[in-house]
């Protein structure tokens, strides 16, 4: 579990700086440049995430299990993390609808990630992994939209096709993520139990 929470704590800390240091974020990168520090946050957020994984596989092997969720939970995850996919692809098309409303469909889509795998399973190691996303998410999601009123941000209106686009890659990206992918990197097929 330590190398987990370590890996968690310079993960999101490393990308909780807009939320709790902005002003010191931003002369970092006037002193050093912006290539050196998205270089320094890129080597940062590699080793965090790599102690994040060689913690999670770690505690997933000794488990210790808080609560059984019901069955049903598993369905409410599965809606639950294709509209996580839907969101995460309404980051990337330009011209959506999706991000024309909410603004930062990134951090909704991981909110909602982080939501639906806490309501489908009950271990200390997910509570730890997927709350600790969740509250990253709630933080930042607040921080970013009071960054928008304050620089007065105006987001372009959405467009139906660039919204249909956006919804079709991201079922798609999740159908191949359900279907095989989580299966082959996790070890568990959403649909169909453990490998």
């Amino acid at each position: 579990m330590a190398y987990l929470l370590v890996g968690l704590l310079l993960f999101l800390g490393v990308h909780s700086l807009r939320i709790f240091a902005d002003g010191w974020r931003t002369q970092q990168v006037a002193r050093i440049g912006p290539l050196p520090w998205k270089g320094l946050v890129s080597v940062l957020s590699l080793a965090g995430f790599a102690l994040l994984v060689w913690g999670w596989g770690m505690a997933r092997q000794t488990p210790v299990v808080l609560w059984q969720p019901p069955v049903g939970m598993r369905h409410a995850a599965s809606l639950l993390t294709l509209l996580a996919f839907v969101l995460l692809a309404a980051a990337y098309v330009p011209g959506n609808a999706i991000k024309a409303r909410f603004h930062h469909p990134m951090v909704l889509g991981v909110k909602t990630w982080a939501l639906a795998h806490l309501l489908s399973n009950g271990s200390v190691a997910h509570v730890v992994l997927f709350g600790s996303f969740l509250a990253w998410g709630v933080l930042l999601f607040i921080a970013s939209r009071r960054r928008d009123r304050r620089e007065a941000t105006v987001y372009a209106p959405g467009r139906l096709a660039p919204t249909l686009v956006t919804v079709v890659v991201g079922v798609a990206a999740w159908a191949v993520f359900a279907f095989k992918l989580h299966g082959m990197w996790i070890g568990v097929r959403p649909f169909g139990g453990a490998m």
